[in-house]
Formats: structure tokens, C-alpha cells, sequence
């Protein structure tokens, strides 16, 4: 894939959000107050049909919207269908004293059902992971490329470990988490920055075998590099959730700290 310029970048990106929620909001429009939206563009009203012309236009402008944030195609065409579909079964519950029939919400919203299923199936099979990712150039880091939390784990000075999750990134021969300046682990690292790591849940419990590694901090352009590849792989945990919860708790733990993970190999253990 070509990379744009940043100018270029940003054009792309505005566009589509852009037109993603005008489409948006005149999909809600439509659904919430028909009648003006058929005086505004001078049309004759009719309920139930401009709460479909909703319905879709909703589903249009959610599907732009996502695939600003997210990089698979079929997890956006589903979700974005799975919205549309769903409201244009609601207008036919609503809707029935102006005509169709229960049969054919009944229909519809199986359909409905059926795009969830199909979604949350595509979505296991992503790793619960919509963001872009890289690849590993390190095969020991093949199997954290969709990985979304490791148990990382440093040792304190007289050699006890202790573990925490982290959200991890893999580009190349290396792979990337953060954290805060004044957390434990990070002052752990400082000390020593050989650890362990691991495949884990959400909450830090092992799923996996763990491996040997070495830890740097990073600053500069490897730091925004670092926040840029996490941001890419997980659009709203560290797009908008964790960058928020850092600002806010900065001053009780510090700045934010980029690190770069790299699996040692036997030589270097």
C-alpha cells in the first residue's frame, strides 16, 4: 500500500467523516421528524418511506464513519448493513399502521440477527482487533500481531516478578506498548529492562506460553511513532480512551511512556 503525504492523509480522512456524518444526521433527521425533512428538500411526505430513506442513509453514514477507524473491509460492510437493516426494522414494527405487515419485520429483523452472528464471527476471527496491523518480521512476534494484551512481566530488585497487561503493537522485528511514567513497571524497566511477556485476557490472566525480551523507552520520533502504530491497531481504546485517561490522570502518574518490546533470542539470554 502506497503511504500519502500527510496533507493528503488528512484530506482523505476529512472527507469521509465528514460526509459520513452529514449522511448520518440526515438519516436521523429523516427518522425523527420526517415531515420537515420532506418540507426542506420540497418533497410530499410519507412516513414510512422517509423513515427508510433514514434508515439507509443511517447505515451509509455509519459505514463511512467506521472505515475511517477501522481497516477491514467485511467487519465494516457488515456493521454498517447491521445498522441500516436494524432501524429499517424498527420503522416496520413502528410503522404498522400505514401498511407492511408483522411477517415482514419478523424477516427483516432475522436478517438482522443473522449480520450480528456473521459480524461476531468475523470479529473472532480478527483477533477482536479492527484497527490495521502490521507484520512480524520477527517470527517469535508472529502470534501478537492481533493479539490485544500481553502479560508483561518485571522484576523488582531482589529478582521477584510481577506482572501486568498491557495493549501490545507488533512492527517488524519489534513490538510496542505504553504506559505511565511513574508506574511500577516502568520504574522496574528503568532498573532492569529484561522481562517476560505472553499472550492474555483483557485482565492480564496468561493464555499462552511466555518469552523472553528486552525493553527500551523510547523518545522522539520513535515515541510518536509508537503512539501513531497503537492508535492504527485500536481506534478507540488508544485513540480516544487511554490518550483521555493519561490526560487526566497525569499529574498523579506522570506523562505518557512509549516502549519498544524486542524477544531476545537464545544467543542473548
Amino acid at each position: 500500500m502506497n503511504r500519502l503525504s500527510t496533507p493528503a492523509h488528512i484530506y482523505l480522512v476529512a472527507v469521509t467523516a465528514a460526509v459520513g456524518a452529514v449522511t448520518a444526521g440526515i438519516g436521523i433527521w429523516c427518522l425523527v421528524d420526517p415531515n420537515s425533512f420532506a418540507r426542506a428538500v420540497g418533497f410530499d411526505a410519507h412516513r414510512h418511506f422517509l423513515h427508510d430513506v433514514g434508515a439507509f442513509q443511517l447505515g451509509l453514514g455509519a459505514t463511512l464513519l467506521l472505515a475511517v477507524i477501522w481497516a477491514d473491509a467485511l467487519a465494516t460492510a457488515l456493521a454498517g448493513f447491521m445498522v441500516a437493516n436494524t432501524v429499517h426494522t424498527v420503522n416496520h414494527v413502528v410503522d404498522l399502521d400505514v401498511g407492511g405487515s408483522v411477517g415482514q419485520a419478523w424477516a427483516l429483523g432475522v436478517v438482522s440477527v443473522a449480520l450480528a452472528f456473521a459480524f461476531v464471527l468475523r470479529l473472532r476471527q480478527l483477533g477482536y482487533v479492527l484497527g490495521s496491523v502490521g507484520t512480524a518480521a520477527n517470527p517469535a512476534l508472529a502470534p501478537f500481531v492481533r493479539q490485544k494484551t500481553i502479560a508483561l512481566t518485571t522484576f523488582r530488585k531482589d529478582g521477584t516478578p510481577g506482572s501486568s497487561p498491557v495493549s501490545i503493537v507488533v512492527d517488524g522485528d519489534h513490538a510496542y506498548f505504553r504506559s505511565f511514567e511513574r508506574a511500577v513497571k516502568v520504574r522496574r524497566i528503568r532498573r532492569n529492562p529484561d522481562v517476560e511477556f505472553g499472550p492474555a485476557t483483557a485482565s492480564g490472566k496468561p493464555t499462552g506460553a511466555t518469552l523472553p525480551g528486552r525493553v527500551r523507552l523510547l523518545e522522539g520520533p520513535e515515541y510518536q511513532r509508537a503512539a501513531r502504530l497503537l492508535r492504527q491497531k485500536y481506534p478507540l481504546l488508544h485513540g480516544v480512551l487511554v490518550p483521555t485517561a493519561h490526560r487526566l490522570m497525569r499529574s498523579k502518574y506522570g506523562r505518557t511512556v512509549h516502549a519498544e518490546l524486542t524477544p531476545l533470542s537464545e544467543s542473548q539470554r
